[in-house]
């Protein structure tokens, strides 16, 4: 942390969570907001793709469990954009099978975080796959 309270290198990171959970949308949105990143959320895939060509996130964690298009969707569709392809995806999910790590992989996820996920986790994977600044 520097002087002012804030890690250094997350700041200005652009950063999308995905989630029909609200709570989870807004725990990670706190959380992230304290490291300074600015942080775009979305209720379901649908929501996020359209919010994905417009705001342009650096990382993006996604839920598996959710209605309309999942996770393994959403990462699937982010991962075939050429200009999405390099972003990174993270899965969040309440499953801790080997199965639902292995299909995250098929459909191109960086990582795979269990929920209920730690502030260490959450900024662990940022700090591990999203571009650095300075």
């Amino acid at each position: 942390m520097n002087e002012t309270g804030k890690s250094d290198g997350l700041d200005g990171l652009k950063v999308m969570v995905i989630d029909d959970s609200k709570t989870i949308r807004r725990t990670a949105e706190m959380l992230l907001k304290k490291e300074g990143c600015e942080v775009i959320t979305a209720v379901d895939g649908f929501e996020a793709l359209a919010k994905i060509t417009d705001q342009q996130p650096e990382i993006i964690f996604v839920d598996i469990m959710m209605p309309r298009l999942d996770g393994y969707q959403t990462c699937a569709l982010i991962k075939s954009n050429r200009i999405f392809r390099s972003t990174p995806v993270i899965m969040l999910s309440s499953k801790d099978g080997i199965f639902d790590k292995a299909k995250g992989r098929i459909v191109g996820a960086e990582q795979y975080l269990t929920k209920p996920f730690t502030r260490d986790e959450l900024l662990g994977a940022i700090r591990r796959y999203a571009p650095q600044k300075g």
